[in-house]
């Protein structure tokens, strides 16, 4: 059983770019990670030296990987999204424009069917993970943020049933969407993960990074950073609040972490007792939380802002994609 008392890294694996998502294949010690320089990475975890093998495709930034049924589907910065065989890299289909702007992550339905790309022109498109058929397309954020600057759609989850979707943006806005029907289930805000300052900079800050649904589906974790005095950096504390998200209420709010930065992946563990929260500011973190006792079980350093994570089945053994590195970690006593 997966226990984070136990937590030790088994690997680190060094490289040049900033890697901004990681998949896992089922079954595997697999990844395949999304770079700044617009490859993939396949890298096979349970090897002493890992080799990573290069995958190029995109022209900027890889903001999100998935893997379902042989095939790796990859979106970026670049606007495109691109399906390929995970074994040849082949592609079998490539859309130009799959947003119309930045694409900021995706996310995957728990069967693994269904994939949910945002970006920065405010749209959540849910895909077929297979065809890449457009399956749906929502659309609740606002374009500008109150202050009239550019907004940001940045991240997104499926709830385990695959019944709900929610998309979450910069100024701290939750839309639940019910997926069959394509209407809202509900609202939900956390505006003290957005900072604005009207003075000395006019911009803003922040915004939610990540969200999880709990594995009964009733609560959904929400992830950012808290206020901060000065914008150019990522000093807020590291922030996640924990919504029971059908009534509204704010269940909890974990707002005296230890560590700055924005909480930028989570996953809740087995049962829901715990969440596992990773992100950064100049460097990277992780946190388990304690969701009966409101506090943090178990927190690690990581050298570099970390800004994705992949688990096994049970969450015995998981991997983070930071700036410069992949770290793979178990929690089992052998």
């Amino acid at each position: 059983m997966a226990d984070p008392a136990q937590l030790k890294k088994l690997q680190e694996v060094g490289r040049p770019e900033i890697l901004f998502s990681i998949a896992r294949v089922p079954g595997t010690e697999t990844v395949f990670v999304g770079a700044s320089d617009g490859h993939l990475y396949r890298m096979d975890l349970s090897v002493e030296k890992v080799e990573p093998q290069a995958i190029p495709g995109h022209q900027s930034y890889v903001t999100g990987v998935a893997y379902f049924q042989g095939r790796i589907v990859s979106c970026g910065f670049d606007k495109k999204m691109i399906w390929r065989d995970a074994e040849t890299g082949v592609i079998s289909r490539e859309l130009e424009s799959a947003h119309g702007k930045w694409i900021r992550g995706m996310a995957q339905s728990a069967d693994g069917g269904k994939l949910a790309t945002v970006g920065d022109d405010m749209v959540c498109r849910v895909w077929d993970a297979l065809t890449g058929d457009l399956i749906q397309e929502l659309a609740g954020h606002d374009q500008q943020t109150p202050h009239h600057y550019p907004s940001m759609l940045y991240t997104a989850a499926f709830s385990p049933d695959g019944k709900h979707l929610a998309t979450a943006d910069r100024v701290g806005r939750i839309v639940v969407w019910d997926f069959a029907a394509g209407t809202i289930a509900a609202e939900l805000e956390a505006p003290e993960m957005y900072t604005w300052d009207p003075r000395a900079r006019r911009h803003s800050i922040g915004g939610i990074r990540s969200l999880a649904f709990s594995p009964d589906g009733n609560q959904l974790a929400v992830g950012g950073m808290g206020k901060v005095g000065n914008i150019d950096h990522l000093q807020g504390k590291a922030r996640v609040e924990l919504f029971d998200w059908k009534s509204g209420d704010l269940a909890h709010p974990f707002d005296s972490l230890e560590y700055n930065g924005l909480v930028e992946g989570m996953a809740f563990g087995p049962g829901g007792k715990w969440l596992l929260a990773v992100g950064g500011d100049h460097s990277g973190f992780l946190m388990f939380l304690d969701l009966e006792s409101k506090k943090s079980i178990k927190d690690e350093k990581f050298g570099q802002h970390i800004h994705g994570v992949a688990h096994n089945e049970d969450f015995s053994r998981f991997a983070v994609a930071s700036h410069g590195r992949v770290g793979y970690f178990s929690m089992t006593e052998d």
